[in-house]
């Protein structure tokens, strides 16, 4: 009988949902290995799953620590991530044995999941090199990331945050200027798949008018679309950005394109870090003369142990640890989906798994 495939989970699914995502690997047949670093109670975690699973805890952001828990135990044949752990070019090859030889190989890594739309935490040409196949869930968090990005926008609006911080200290402040409603903006979205697509619906139904830039066709959604970065970017009051991180799109936003925005524009950026000149937006937001008026950032080029960023302690930036996509909906399906995925290629059967490419 051969022995099951073996699974590590680099960062499980949160809470009880912990136990939603088990349970699925489990059904599959699969071996899981669950790393604990991130588990919020571990001695939960040991005593309803001992016995069932295998445990380890180590920080998977440590390539070192990554490639020996990986290997551990004969080596695992999967392993999945949500919170987008690099996995580059030197750890896939040590974690499919291509150094040591088809023999080695044999039981070396194969697939790799991401609970999660984005995959440029993998070094996808290195992947592909070395025989290993990246899936993902693209679009399981699209309503999430669509309401975040309206939430950003009202707390910007409306200075909530302002006026929440004011309210603590006793300060009756009234607004200096009135707000707009959002019926008064034009939003641009800058990326019109999934996750352009559900704000969109949602920003027509408050009555924004709402224009699109992307490689999906927008006009059946009411969407007016748009043919140029620079038209988007001179006719929005809002800018949302939902493109992927890729070399096309690394730092497609910057000072020049900034400076094309409309007086007192915003900008919202659920996304990738790397498409938005962080420090291009900082400066922006400190000139005073500026079109850009206030941003809301929830991804950085910098995150996690990582975290730094030129935009701390600017008053008119709104900042969030990359947490947009992270609803208790959003989250299942992308656990339950992910280990759907990675157990349909380990068995050999990819057809309708979506899969990467480079």
């Amino acid at each position: 009988m051969l022995e099951p495939h073996r699974i590590l989970l680099l960062d499980a699914a949160p809470g009880d949902l912990l136990g939603v995502e088990l349970e699925r690997l489990l059904g599959h047949g699969l071996a899981v290995t669950l790393n604990l670093r991130r588990v919020t109670d571990r001695a939960a975690a040991r005593a309803a799953w001992g016995g069932r699973v295998e445990f380890t805890d180590f920080d998977p952001f440590d390539e070192a620590a990554l490639v020996t828990e990986t290997l551990r135990g004969g080596g695992h044949q999967a392993v999945k991530s949500r919170a987008g752990v690099p996995l580059r070019a030197a750890f896939l090859a040590a974690a499919t044995g291509s150094a040591a030889g088809a023999g080695a190989a044999a039981r070396g890594l194969r697939v790799v999941g991401r609970a999660g739309a984005g995959t440029d935490h993998v070094d996808l040409t290195a992947a592909a090199r070395h025989g290993v196949v990246v899936t993902h869930t693209p679009g399981s968090n699209a309503g999430a990331v669509a309401e975040f990005a309206l939430a950003q926008l009202l707390a910007l609006t409306r200075d909530l945050v302002g006026h929440n911080a004011a309210s603590h200290r006793g300060d009756w402040r009234s607004p200096a200027a009135p707000a707009r409603a959002l019926s008064e903006l034009n939003l641009g979205i800058l990326g019109t798949g999934r996750i352009g697509h559900a704000l969109a619906g949602r920003a027509r139904a408050l009555g924004m008018t709402v224009r699109g830039l992307g490689r999906r066709p927008a006009e059946a959604d009411g969407v007016r679309r748009v043919d140029s970065l620079a038209e988007l970017l001179t006719t929005s009051d809002v800018l949302s950005v939902h493109l992927p991180l890729t070399a096309r799109t690394r730092d497609l936003i910057g000072h020049r394109e900034l400076a094309l925005l409309r007086p007192g524009a915003i900008l919202l950026n659920t996304a990738r870090g790397g498409i938005v000149d962080e420090q291009a937006l900082a400066d922006a937001l400190r000139d005073p003369g500026h079109p850009l008026a206030a941003a809301a950032v929830d991804t950085f080029e910098h995150e996690h142990a990582a975290f730094a960023s030129p935009l701390f302690g600017l008053p008119n930036a709104l900042l969030t640890p990359h947490v947009a996509g992270m609803t208790r909906g959003a989250m299942a399906e992308a656990a339950v989906r992910c280990a759907d995925h990675i157990a349909a290629l380990l068995a050999g059967r990819p057809t309708g798994v979506p899969v990467a490419t480079g």
